[in-house]
C-alpha cells in the first residue's frame, strides 16, 4: 500500500485500527452495516450497473448522521468545499 505517499501529498495523518478491534472504527462499521442493506454478501456486484452503484452511494451520502449533527455527508462535504473556496 502506498499510504505514506498519500499522507504526504494530501497533508493529513492516517490511522489504522488494530486487527479485530471494531470499536476503533465505529463510522466504518456503521457505514458497512448501512451498505449491507443494498449489498448483501451474496449479491454479485459484477452484475450491477454503474447506475446501481451510484444509487446506493447517493442513498448513503444523503442519509443524516448523528455523528454529523444530523446533517448528511453530502451537506458536510459541500460546506467544507465552500469553506475552502473562501
Amino acid at each position: 500500500m502506498n499510504w505514506p505517499r498519500l499522507q504526504a501529498e494530501i497533508g493529513t495523518q492516517t490511522w489504522f485500527c488494530d486487527p479485530s478491534s471494531p470499536w476503533q472504527k465505529g463510522t466504518v462499521e456503521n457505514t458497512n452495516r448501512r451498505a449491507r442493506r443494498w449489498l448483501p454478501r451474496k449479491r454479485d456486484i459484477r452484475s450491477m450497473t454503474d447506475q446501481d452503484i451510484k444509487d446506493i452511494s447517493d442513498r448513503l451520502n444523503n442519509t443524516p448522521r448523528k455523528c454529523l449533527g444530523w446533517k448528511t455527508p453530502t451537506e458536510v462535504f459541500r460546506e467544507k468545499m465552500m469553506e475552502e473556496m473562501r
